[in-house]
């Protein structure tokens, strides 16, 4: 089941607040669940993709998502980048949240709050709102691809005690850069659409207890064709558990080694 909301599409960036940033700005992840399937989208993928170049939102760096869900792909055209994966992601946040049921095109900030996911004024609102949050210090380094596995070293800082949680979830992302396709049927039939960092893949890596840190080294395997254009970034973030609030997260690039 799916229902579908208006589309708000702005026509610039300039709706978006411009007080003084902070020297070191606040990481806030924002995820669109979107599909190629339908025909509301395409103004939310193009606000995602904004956000993730233009950073117009002062003292936050907005780390962005495009989670492709599957429950399109039976009106005429299958996203070839769709998972059932993001569906039940997207499922989770629809209960906690309240919703009668998932639509597309949404856009999830921080874990706090939900809305259409081309809705300018409401993404400025909500990415405003999680900046000023306390974070969880996130890293990533050593970020290197060879014979087709990825390997990084991450590292977090203690839950604050503001959160009031025992532990959290620690998950590792991988997303190309960018990505297109030639829709050929559906609701989007005959149009070129473009993403900005869609996920690829998406798994726990750990969890982070109350006074603790997580360091651990990462091995994941990737498909050559991607590393090889290197066109593909990688996530870590921190999340209470049951879809609740993201308390941390940073994101790397990732260039392929040299031979």
């Amino acid at each position: 089941m799916r229902r579908l909301l208006p589309v708000f599409l702005a026509a610039s960036v300039c709706t978006f607040a411009a007080d003084t940033a902070p020297s070191s700005p606040a990481p806030v992840l924002v995820e669109l669940f979107t599909s190629e399937g339908c025909s509301s989208c395409p103004p939310a993928d193009a606000l995602l993709k904004l956000l993730d170049s233009a950073q117009p939102v002062p003292g936050a760096q907005i780390i962005v998502l495009s989670e492709h869900v599957d429950y399109w792909n039976h009106d005429g055209w299958v996203d070839p980048y769709s998972s059932r994966v993001f569906t039940d992601r997207q499922s989770a946040y629809s209960v906690r949240f309240g919703l009668a049921s998932p639509y597309t095109p949404e856009m999830v900030v921080d874990g706090q709050g939900e809305f259409v996911g081309s809705n300018v004024r409401n993404a400025n609102l909500a990415i405003e709102k999680a900046r000023v949050q306390q974070k969880v210090a996130v890293k990533i380094s050593g970020v290197s691809i060879e014979n087709g596995v990825l390997r990084a070293y991450v590292e977090t800082g203690m839950l604050p005690e503001h959160t009031g949680k025992h532990k959290a979830e620690v998950y590792l992302v991988l997303a190309l850069d960018h990505a297109e396709s030639q829709v050929q049927r559906g609701e989007n039939q005959g149009r070129h659409l473009s993403h900005v960092a869609v996920v690829t893949s998406l798994r726990k890596i750990g969890t982070l207890e109350k006074g603790k840190i997580l360091a651990q080294d990462i091995e994941l395997k990737v498909d050559p064709s991607q590393s090889a254009a290197g066109n593909l970034r990688t996530i870590v973030f921190v999340q209470e558990p049951g879809e609740g609030r993201i308390l941390g997260a940073a994101l790397k690039r990732v260039l392929p080694k040299n031979p």
